[in-house]
């Protein structure tokens, strides 16, 4: 069996027995993309054979530091490699340019030789596979679980996309003319998938957005209509009302003012019945509908004057026409957002009037109870008027 061959079970048998399954990137399956890039450099990049057996004896136990821990894993994995190679009967010199190799695959070593350069390269590999995002995807989870990092997908592919144009780069000749275009690519495929995922979230905002806004116009308009609906119901029961006191009047009192004995009532009664009926001339006044024109111009629909979605607007044009300026309004949301506010705001001012006349209302119906009330007192005191 060869020194590679013993390697290799070795370094399986170590990940198997020893590795956290946390580890989703850093184990035997990196290794072994990381040996296959190096071979592929090799077959392409002069050295001595010497030199290739240190660089794969270095590929093989590069990370087998994370067995013992992530961090300052390149010494824990250097100080591994020199104890099996010391009992395999390797040279010192050997072993100590391997462990040189593996601690040049520190993230920010830069290297400062040919083998250097041939390690640094194949340990970045995969950057040139076709597969990259489902391997960075097996780090990103590694670091989760083992680093409580808490990314999102799309910092995430920030965070390759950041790495694979500022801070990776292809040492030697063969990556860089073979590699890097792969790479190139892959980071291609990254910036897509960024701009995918932006336009994906600023659609959501976006929706989430006119969600609000139609939360928005469908609670201001119903407390609007609802207010309009108590307003109408306030009036119905001052008409009610006054109505009722009138009838009294009218089927009680007034029969008995031309007895010489009651002349004293006249006064109070005319009085309560006066503002009776200026009570119900304003509370009807209050629910009374404006009557509008029907119609619209084309220069109303430009100043946002005329309001679309309100039938007093509209009942006197052909459909056609109002089917047509209709259609050309529901076809951005921002006109119908805009139509929405002219309802609204017209909605406003019915109901300020009409608040206005239903507050007037009940001055009026308040004075009169107070003038008749004190009217029939004085009468009955006998006081003349």
């Amino acid at each position: 069996m060869t020194i590679l061959q013993k390697v290799e079970e070795y370094i399986f048998q170590l990940y198997k027995d020893t590795l956290s399954q946390q580890y989703t990137y850093h184990n035997f399956n990196h290794t072994i993309r990381v040996v296959n890039g190096l071979d592929e450099l090799l077959e392409q990049i002069s050295v001595s054979e010497k030199e290739a057996m240190n660089l794969r004896l270095a590929a093989w136990f590069h990370d087998t530091g994370y067995t013992i821990s992530c961090e300052e894993h390149e010494k824990h994995g250097a100080a591994i490699a020199e104890q099996f190679l010391q009992n395999q009967g390797i040279d010192v010199a050997d072993i100590q340019c391997i462990q040189a190799l593996i601690l040049a695959t520190k993230l920010d070593h830069v290297p400062t030789n040919l083998l250097e350069c041939i390690i640094k390269d194949a340990d970045f590999a995969h950057m040139a596979d076709k597969d990259f995002s489902e391997v960075s995807n097996l780090l990103l989870k590694e670091l989760i679980t083992t680093c409580n990092y808490a990314f999102t997908q799309e910092e995430w592919n920030q965070q390759n996309l950041n790495f694979l144009v500022y801070k990776h780069r292809y040492y030697t000749d063969y990556a860089r003319q073979n590699w890097q275009p792969k790479k190139q690519q892959n980071i291609f495929d990254i910036q897509s998938r960024i701009e995918k995922d932006k336009k994906k979230k600023e659609k959501t905002e976006k929706r989430e957005h006119f969600r609000s806004i139609d939360t928005l116009f469908r609670t201001t308009l119903r407390n609007h209509t609802q207010l309009s609906a108590i307003a109408d119901r306030k009036a119905n029961i001052l008409l009610s009302v006054n109505a009722i006191i009138i009838s009294i009047c009218l089927s009680t009192l007034i029969p008995k003012l031309d007895s010489p004995s009651n002349a004293h009532l006249i006064v109070p009664t005319f009085v309560l019945i006066f503002f009776s009926v200026a009570t119900i001339i304003f509370a009807i006044m209050s629910t009374r509908p404006k009557v509008t024109t029907g119609t619209f111009s084309q220069e109303e629909i430009e100043n946002h004057t005329v309001n679309l979605l309100f039938f007093g607007s509209f009942h006197k044009m052909p459909l056609d026409e109002y089917y047509k300026t209709l259609r050309n309004l529901i076809r951005k949301e921002e006109n119908i957002y805009e139509a929405l506010t002219t309802d609204l705001y017209y909605l406003g001012k019915v109901l300020h009037r009409k608040y206005t006349l239903l507050r007037m209302t009940y001055t009026i119906f308040t004075v009169g109870i107070l003038a008749s009330v004190v009217a029939f007192v004085l009468a009955f005191r006998g006081i003349g008027f």
